[in-house]
């Protein structure tokens, strides 16, 4: 909000609508909804999901913690699967002590390959924790960077059996992605992937989210002006 000229009301009304908003907001709806132009709702729409991703970077997942890698964008004639040239990235999600969802975290990735989920892993996920995968090798070396590793080899029918949970949120991205986002590119898939997270993350206290998501903003760096 440094030297915004808007109205603080037009800022507590964007973060307002962006907390409690789980399909995510476009910028050309919040600018008709703000009655402000697209240029300014897009800025501001920059500014909170970056306030998102700041307040989860001050944890990791720990614990019975699943992860699985998956593709995003318009689908392409071509290959499939993981060697696709879509936009990739590791969903990582931890479970309680009834083995429920619990905290969520996702990051892209350039390659499904053993380097880049290790990258990934070390961002989300607290040392000594379990990591529950499928069997894909790239998986196999998370033991040498301080993680229990459990790996289930299934057949694509068998999925359902494993990661289960896992699978529905990462089917729910994809929905939030190409629902309201329709031709998101990857230049800045990692902060739609952070707003998703943050509200994921609280969706046990909705009545808190917007005072929580409010004090992020509040307390975040400024960030730069689009050009």
């Amino acid at each position: 909000m440094h030297k915004s000229k808007l109205p603080l009301t037009t800022w507590f009304w964007a973060i307002y609508l962006v907390a409690h908003d789980k399909r995510g907001r476009s910028a050309l709806n919040l600018s008709q909804v703000l009655e402000v132009n697209y240029r300014t709702a897009l800025r501001l729409m920059r500014k909170i999901r970056e306030a998102m991703r700041v307040r989860d970077e001050n944890y990791l997942l720990s614990g019975i913690v699943e992860m699985d890698d998956a593709c995003f964008g318009v689908p392409r004639k071509g290959k499939d699967g993981r060697g696709t040239n879509k936009a990739k990235a590791v969903i990582a999600l931890s479970k309680d002590h009834k083995n429920r969802p619990a905290y969520l975290k996702i990051k892209m990735i350039d390659q499904v390959t053993i380097e880049e989920i290790n990258r990934a892993a070390k961002q989300c996920v607290e040392p000594g924790s379990k990591i529950v995968s499928d069997g894909h090798s790239s998986y196999k070396k998370l033991v040498d960077h301080g993680f229990d590793h459990e790996a289930n080899v299934y057949y694509k029918e068998d999925k359902d059996k494993y990661l289960k949970m896992l699978h529905v949120v990462i089917g729910n991205v994809k929905k939030f992605i190409q629902g309201t986002y329709r031709g998101l590119g990857p230049a800045y898939l990692q902060s739609y992937f952070d707003e998703f997270c943050c509200r994921f993350n609280r969706r046990k206290q909705p009545n808190e989210i917007f005072d929580r998501l409010l004090t992020a903003c509040v307390l975040a760096e400024p960030v730069p002006v689009l050009k």
